[in-house]
């Protein structure tokens, strides 16, 4: 890889800037001052730093974030804030985007990356990777209601949901509840508990594939993910 390209890349400046700092003799390679932008380098190989600080090559970013209710689930909005807009400078100059959607009300795990091929993997229907959403329910939440929903409701638009599985954690005028499904169809979990008449009025997902949220993070924080919950993310 070209020098340049793989300190602009790692948030040093613009092609322009960086060619600034090499003649400011800041960069060193193994050592030595170097001064050429196109010398290729190979940063798993080579010691690269610059003034003195040693540059540690990532090619993806892989974060958990706490989602907060009222931030959008996307890249660009011209209305609403949006989690990249959550994001460091540093986090936002690997170009990630948020893996899924989470509703604009909706709290809790959201994975941001640039790795597409994760991504894919991760929504693909054909993975059916495992989401499971804590909620609140106005009504009471019944066993009929956990096996219609393990066979599958159908939503308003004359849809068959795939077998969902829910857990009762609390019934009353208010329950609690944990729902896992396998897919994510727009507003899904409020629409099946709409199938079944009653109303989500707080939502939060929990997990998704093996990847849990961590508790410690309040709403709005993130932090990387560790090289174990890549590898199960990777190798399910």
């Amino acid at each position: 890889m070209r020098l340049d390209k793989l300190l602009a890349n790692m948030g040093y400046g613009t092609r322009k800037e960086v060619k600034q700092l090499l003649k400011q003799k800041g960069v060193t390679v193994d050592g030595e001052v170097v001064k050429d932008a196109s010398l290729h380098v190979n940063p798993d190989q080579q010691d690269i730093s610059v003034f003195g600080e040693r540059v540690h090559y990532t090619e993806f970013i892989y974060l958990m974030m706490n989602k907060p209710p009222g931030v959008i689930s996307a890249t660009e909005d011209h209305y609403d804030q949006t989690v990249i807009n959550l994001l460091d400078p540093l986090a936002q100059h690997f170009s990630p985007f948020p893996v899924g959607r989470l509703d604009k009300d909706t709290e809790g795990l959201l994975l941001i990356t640039n790795d597409g091929q994760l991504a894919h993997n991760l929504l693909s229907p054909k993975k059916h990777v495992p989401k499971t959403y804590f909620a609140l329910i106005k009504g009471v939440v019944t066993e009929s209601d956990a096996e219609a929903f393990r066979r599958g409701v159908e939503l308003e638009d004359g849809y068959l949901t795939k077998p969902g599985e829910l857990a009762i954690l609390k019934s009353g005028e208010i329950s609690e509840i944990e729902l896992t499904i396998q897919e994510g169809k727009f507003h899904q979990v409020k629409r099946m508990f709409e199938s079944v008449d009653k109303k989500v009025t707080y939502l939060k997902r929990i997990s998704m594939g093996s990847l849990k949220l961590d508790e410690q993070l309040d709403l709005g924080e993130y932090r990387e993910l560790t090289v174990e919950e890549v590898s199960q993310l990777k190798n399910p």
